[in-house]
């Protein structure tokens, strides 16, 4: 995952805000992440053009060397990575199934599907589990994106078995009917509301999702259209359920303090019961259409006091590409837009420059084609077209002249240490692998992500720019104050996602 990924899939996630992309680095494992990648700024000034000494091999340690994996009878497959610091453990469980996944006409039923999964089943009552986990002092919680659905409790690690017994009757057991599921869906509409509809850089994502997929599903929000929301019935979801929550399409996580045979008895006391409902099939989606002409997506709101600029290109993650592409598209997005130091900060930020801010991110943690996205919020006085000609410059410069090897080294460094760094999580490493598996990675594609981050030189970074990025953007979008307008809305997110709910 490109910065994108590893430490996306550990950010980026939905119990935090979905929609707001932090300003950590682009680091990752491809698509170990589904989730967006903000590299905030940029790598070294543009100027620093000399060549420099060859600098110390770049060590690139696998990621969980100690990590065991096993499938049950019934399909599900089991990932455990020990970690014995403390006496606690992350249980997460992994559908092969996201908004990507829905019927025509039923969007937002994953994400629905997600929230009804706390309503109970026979054994259990609506509330229970949530009790139980909190009643032990664990934390809980769940997000879905366009192509999983996670459920996932940190708990102390003699209450593992108690977390598995839970999590697979709800697997077999949910019970659901449409007078459950009325209350749910005002939850469900109320959230859109306050992460889409109140919030200008949501609905500028939105649109700009549209622009970029059109008739591919990830045009679609994950949260689903409002008036197909509504319509969304028991039947729509336990159809969805039964498709797709079954052991032989799941993937299930326990990392901590517990060793891979303990977890696999456990989980064949548990999990091992559960019977293969389906056969969900192959994920097959309709392709991208090509650009035939310029999207462009201009949205002014008056409570946006500060305006964006932003273009989006379609770009491969290693699902269905050469993972060497993806590496070296990770890398680009930090010599880009990684840091304070970055290309795209240092030429339109820096000394007065056009910019209050800009950056670039790479998000490739998905099944399907993933995007890379460049920035520029104009300074006061600056108008926007001006901002973007100066992005554009930024960009064609690199495209022409290429990295320097000292950008290409410093940028390679960075993502391999923040990958270092975030192994410190056992959640973190929890939903790197449940991101990953979900969205057509290997076990050895994750644990190698540094290896191919550290093999990536300067020309293969050139060459994905001019690939890539040397033409028209998909879609290109323009977040405006509104005149008259009063601003003081919600600050502006650049690379707000729009493609994980909680």
């Amino acid at each position: 995952m490109p910065r994108s990924g590893f430490l996306r899939s550990m950010s980026a996630t939905a119990e935090t805000d979905p929609h707001r992309v932090r300003r950590q680095r682009s680091v990752g494992f491809s698509a170990v992440a589904a989730l967006v990648v903000a590299t905030g700024l940029s790598v070294a000034p543009a100027e620093v053009r000399a060549e420099q000494q060859a600098a110390p091999p770049i060590e690139a340690p696998q990621i969980a060397p100690q990590l065991s994996t096993f499938t049950l009878d019934n399909g599900l497959q089991v990932v455990v990575i020990p970690d014995h610091r403390a006496p606690v453990v992350t249980h997460m469980i992994w559908y092969k199934a996201g908004a990507a996944d829905e019927p025509p006409g039923k969007s937002g039923i994953a994400h629905f599907l997600e929230h009804l999964m706390f309503k109970g089943t026979k054994a259990h009552p609506t509330g229970e589990f949530s009790k139980v986990v909190s009643d032990i002092g664990g934390e809980e919680n769940a997000f879905t994106s366009n192509d999983y659905t996670a459920f996932y409790q940190q708990v102390s690690k003699e209450n593992l078995k108690q977390m598995m017994e839970f999590e697979a009757d709800r697997m077999e057991n949910l019970v659901l009917t449409d007078a459950i599921l009325a209350p749910e869906k005002q939850v469900v509409l109320q959230e859109r509301a306050q992460r889409i509809e109140n919030d200008p850089s949501a609905e500028l994502a939105v649109a700009m999702s549209a622009a970029l997929y059109v008739t591919h599903p990830y045009a679609i929000p994950v949260i689903g259209w409002r008036p197909e929301i509504e319509a969304l019935t028991a039947k729509d979801a336990l159809a969805f359920y039964d498709k797709y929550y079954t052991p032989n399409n799941a993937v299930l996580i326990v990392a901590g303090d517990v060793t891979p045979d303990e977890v696999k008895r456990l989980a064949e006391e548990t999990y091992g019961k559960v019977p293969r409902r389906s056969e969900p099939g192959e994920r097959v989606r309709p392709p991208v259409p090509e650009l035939q002409a310029e999207r462009r997506v201009t949205l002014s709101d008056e409570r946006v006091s500060q305006p964006v600029v932003q273009q989006a290109w379609l770009v491969p993650t290693s699902t269905a590409h050469d993972p060497k592409e993806t590496a070296a598209l990770a890398v680009l997005a930090e010599v880009l837009g990684g840091g304070s130091t970055s290309r795209m900060y240092d030429a339109l930020v820096r000394n007065g420059g056009p910019a209050t801010d800009a950056g670039a991110g790479y998000q490739s943690g998905s099944l399907d084609e993933g995007r890379f996205t460049i920035y520029v919020m104009p300074r006061d006085g600056v108008k926007p077209e001006d901002a973007e000609k100066a992005m554009d410059g930024v960009l064609a410069d690199l495209i022409a002249k290429g990295a320097t090897a000292e950008e290409v080294d410093r940028a390679k460094r960075s993502i391999i240490a923040d990958t270092i760094y975030a192994q410190d999580s056992q959640s973190s490493l929890a939903r790197a692998f449940g991101t990953g598996l979900t969205t057509g990675e290997t076990i050895d594609s994750i644990r190698n992500w540094p290896k191919g981050i550290a093999a990536v030189t300067p020309a293969e970074v050139q060459a994905v720019a001019q690939r890539y990025l040397g033409k028209e953007p998909a879609a290109t979008g323009v977040l405006l104050p509104k005149p008259g307008g009063k601003g003081g809305g919600a600050p502006v997110s650049p690379l707000t996602s729009i493609n994980q709910q909680g």
